[in-house]
C-alpha cells in the first residue's frame, strides 16, 4: 500500500529509500511559481535521528504497518532489555542501546506500550510523566521549604539522575517529565 504526500499525518510511518521514518511535522507549500512541495521533519526509527526532508507534492511512499502492544518490562542485563507480551506471555529481547533512554524511566514489572514496525519491535512509548521513588539524595537542610529556591542531584530507583528541589528526601516519590527528564512535582 502506498501513501501520498497529501495523506501525511503527524505520527505516521513511511519508508523512504529503504529506511523507516516517523513523520514529526509536515507542511504543504505552494509557491507562486513552480510546483508544490512538502517540507517534513522525520525521525529515523532505527536510531532516533531527526532529519529535514523536502518532497514533491504527490510523491508516493510505502506505508509501514505499525502496531502498539502492551509489554511488561522484565529486566535489563547490560546487552539486552527483556519484555513479555501481556497477552501471549511471549518473551522478547531488544538491544538495550535502542531503548536506553526509555529504560531510565521504567521500573521492572511495569507495563508499557511497545511500537512494532513491520512486526519488529522499534520503540517503547512512555507516558509524558512517570512517578518514581528517590533512591539516593543529599539530606535536606533546615529551612528548606517548598517555596525556597535551589535544587540538588538525586538518583531514582531506575538509576536515572535528575535535579530535585532541596526539600525532597530519600524514599519520596516524585513525578518526572519523561520528555525532558525534569522534576515536575511530588507524587
Amino acid at each position: 500500500m502506498a501513501i501520498s504526500t497529501n495523506q501525511f499525518k503527524s505520527g505516521n510511518h513511511i519508508e523512504v529509500d529503504g529506511t523507516v521514518y516517523k513523520i514529526l511535522e509536515f507542511q504543504h507549500v505552494k509557491p507562486g511559481k513552480g510546483g508544490a512541495f512538502v517540507r517534513t521533519k522525520l525521525r529515523r526509527a532505527s536510531d532516533g535521528a531527526v532529519i529535514d526532508r523536502t518532497f514533491k507534492a504527490g510523491e508516493k511512499f510505502r506505508a509501514v504497518h505499525t502496531e502498539a502492544r502492551k509489554m511488561q518490562f522484565l529486566y535489563a542485563d547490560g546487552a539486552e532489555a527483556h519484555f513479555m507480551d501481556a497477552d501471549s506471555y511471549e518473551q522478547l529481547a531488544v538491544a538495550q542501546q535502542t531503548v536506553a533512554q526509555e529504560l531510565r524511566w521504567i521500573e521492572p514489572s511495569v507495563v508499557v506500550d511497545m511500537l512494532f514496525i513491520d512486526g519488529e519491535p522499534a520503540e517503547v512509548q512512555l507516558p509524558s510523566a512517570v512517578d518514581l521513588e528517590v533512591a539516593e539524595t543529599e539530606p535536606g537542610l533546615r529551612g528548606d521549604t517548598a517555596s525556597g529556591g535551589g535544587s540538588k542531584p538525586a538518583t531514582l530507583v531506575t538509576g536515572a539522575q535528575i535535579q530535585v528541589p532541596l526539600f525532597v528526601g530519600e524514599g519520596e516519590k516524585v513525578r518526572v517529565d519523561t520528555r525532558t527528564g525534569e522534576y515536575v512535582s511530588r507524587a
